[in-house]
């Protein structure tokens, strides 16, 4: 009987050609696993670097957005605000002109500014009051503050008012303390303040006492008040001193006031007129 004989370097060769073979694609896969690897590493890299300045873009592109949209919401909160503040202050004038008219001795009509030039010597307000409203020319108009000036020109609707800051406005005043007379005029060298003159060197006098009408003259009811003094000084070669005086009513700020239903007494006015002819 014949036995089979195996080549056993033939199967050693073999065995080692496979080894080889396997420990090759180990190899390659390995290294094909990590050259992947690097690959994504260096997508991923790649794509990070790229992203984000898109990214940044996108991000400063919503923050304008935002950024305008919170500017529109601020200017209309602003508005809104102004407009709420604009009523809380028309509010407070309307209480205190109520209040002024129920303490009042003399009939009041309530008037509204319409015009107001305050720029020049000339200097007037308009007001939404006439003849058709019984407004009669020389009415003084006045706030809840004091005096703001007199009725100067009259129409059916509407009356021109001269204020205090008028070259040609008159007066006659007192201080409300020792109700020593004088007579007040605008400052024209000073805008913002009026004189007050013919003060008697004898009358004691500080800063912060109120002058008001005096009601002499037949020209406005006594007790409207028209400032504070903020200054004097004695006037060399006379027995007067003269007061520096701040009004009371702020004329850039008046939008609604009083005119006082005040006539002049014309049996008065007739002895005044007589005593002056008596002159000419």
């Amino acid at each position: 009987m014949r036995f089979l004989q195996f080549d056993t370097d033939g199967i050693s060769h073999y065995f080692h050609v496979l080894l080889v073979i396997f420990i090759a694609l180990i190899l390659a896969f390995t290294r094909s696993q990590d050259g992947l690897n690097n690959l994504r590493a260096v997508t991923v890299t790649a794509a990070s670097v790229l992203e984000e300045p898109v990214s940044n873009l996108r991000v400063y592109r919503n923050a304008l957005k935002t950024n305008a949209y919170l500017q529109q919401q601020n200017i209309l909160l602003q508005d809104e605000l102004s407009r709420i503040r604009s009523i809380e202050k028309e509010n407070e004038e309307l209480k205190s002109l109520l209040s002024l008219n129920k303490s009042y001795t003399y009939p009041l009509q309530i008037a509204r500014v319409v015009t107001k030039q305050l720029n020049t010597l000339n200097n007037s307000l308009s007001v939404n009051l006439g003849s058709f409203d019984g407004i009669q020319r020389g009415m003084p108009l006045i706030n809840s503050d004091g005096l703001i000036g007199k009725v100067i020109l009259v129409a059916n609707n509407y009356s021109q008012i001269m204020p205090l800051s008028h070259p040609l406005f008159r007066v006659s005043a007192q201080l409300q303390e020792s109700k020593a007379n004088g007579i007040i005029t605008w400052d024209i060298s000073s805008p913002s303040y009026l004189i007050m003159d013919y003060v008697p060197k004898t009358v004691p006098v500080d800063t912060g006492m109120v002058v008001q009408t005096s009601g002499l003259g037949n020209e406005f009811p006594a007790g409207i008040p028209i400032g504070q003094v903020v200054d004097f000084r004695s006037q060399e070669g006379t027995n007067t001193q003269q007061l520096k005086i701040r009004p009371l009513s702020q004329l850039n700020e008046v939008s609604e006031g009083f005119i006082v239903l005040f006539n002049s007494d014309t049996n008065l006015v007739q002895l005044n007129n007589e005593f002056n002819q008596l002159f000419q």
